[in-house]
C-alpha cells in the first residue's frame, strides 16, 4: 500500500510538494513555540496575575495562537511520518541496516525528539491551557477566578519550556540528517548503543522534570526547573544550548565510521 502511495505521489508529481508542506508546518510550529517562550511568557508576567489586560490578550491573542499551535504541531509529525513510511527504501537503505546508519540515528532522534514534544503540546499543554483560556474568560465575564488555573499554566509553561530546549537539538538532527553531514556512514554497535544510552537518559530526565514528576515537582527555581526559571528566558536558552552542543558532541564521537 505505501509502495502504490509513493507511485501515485512520484507521477503525480507531489513528493517536493509534501515535503514543503511538513517544512511550512513545522516552520508554523517551532515559530509560534518560539513566540510563546520568548514573547508571550515574558510578556504576560509583566502584566501581573491578575490584570484585566493580561486576560483580554490570554481571551484573545493566545486561544487563537493556541489553536495554530497545536495543529501545526500534529500536521508536522503526520506529514514527516507520512513521509519516511512512503519513500521507498526509507528505512532500509542499500547494504546496512537503517538503525545503524549515521544519517538513520540522526534523523530517528529528531523524529523521537518531535514527537515527544508533539505529545507535549497535546497531552500537557493544550490540556491545562484550556483551564487558563476557561479562567480568563469567566473572570473577564465577571465571574470568579479558577484556583486551579495558576498550577495548570505553570505546568503548560514547563513544557512548553521543555519543547524549547529540545527544539535546537531536533532542528539540528533534522538539517544534519537532511543534508547528509556524516554521508550516510555505517556505525558499529557499540558506538550505536554508547549514543543512544546517553541520549535517552537525557531525554527520559528531561521529560520527566518537565511533567512535574521529579521530587521538587513543579516548584520554580528548584532542582532541574532552574532551566525553565530565572531572569527573562536566559535559562532556557542555555540549556537549550546545551543540549545542542552534547548532541553535537557525541554525533561527532559516535556516530562517525
Amino acid at each position: 500500500m505505501l509502495a502504490i502511495a509513493d507511485g501515485i505521489l512520484h507521477r503525480a508529481g507531489l513528493t517536493q510538494l509534501i515535503r514543503f508542506a511538513h517544512i511550512l508546518a513545522g516552520v508554523a510550529w517551532i515559530g509560534l513555540l518560539y513566540f510563546f517562550n520568548l514573547v508571550q511568557v515574558p510578556a504576560y508576567a509583566a502584566f501581573g496575575d491578575e490584570g484585566k489586560a493580561r486576560n483580554i490578550a490570554i481571551d484573545k491573542v493566545t486561544r487563537r495562537a493556541l489553536w495554530w499551535f497545536r495543529w501545526s504541531a500534529i500536521s508536522t509529525v503526520i506529514i514527516g511520518l507520512f513521509i519516511t513510511m512512503a519513500e521507498p527504501d526509507f528505512y532500509k537503505p542499500a547494504g546496512t541496516s537503517f538503525g545503524k546508519t549515521s544519517n538513520g540515528i540522526t534523523i530517528s532522534l529528531g523524529m523521537l525528539l518531535g514527537i515527544i514534544m508533539m505529545l507535549n503540546v497535546w497531552g500537557v499543554i493544550w490540556r491545562n491551557q484550556k483551564v487558563v483560556l476557561a479562567n480568563a474568560a469567566n473572570v473577564l465575564a465577571g465571574g470568579e477566578a479558577n484556583p486551579d488555573a495558576p498550577a495548570a499554566g505553570r505546568r503548560a509553561v514547563m513544557a512548553s519550556r521543555q519543547n524549547f530546549i529540545f527544539s535546537f537539538a531536533m532542528l539540528f538532527t533534522m538539517v544534519v540528517a537532511s543534508h547528509d553531514v556524516y554521508l550516510n556512514e555505517t556505525v558499529s554497535s557499540g558506538k550505536m548503543m554508547t549514543f543512544w544510552l546517553i541520549m535517552l537518559v537525557l531525554i527520559v530526565v528531561m521529560e520527566l522534570n518537565a511533567l512535574g514528576l521529579m521530587p521538587w515537582k513543579t516548584a520554580a527555581n528548584k532542582g532541574l526547573n532552574v532551566i525553565y526559571d530565572g531572569k527573562g528566558t536566559r535559562n532556557p536558552i542555555i540549556a537549550a544550548s546545551a543540549l545542542l552542543v552534547i548532541v553535537i558532541v557525541l554525533c561527532e564521537a559516535f556516530l562517525r565510521a
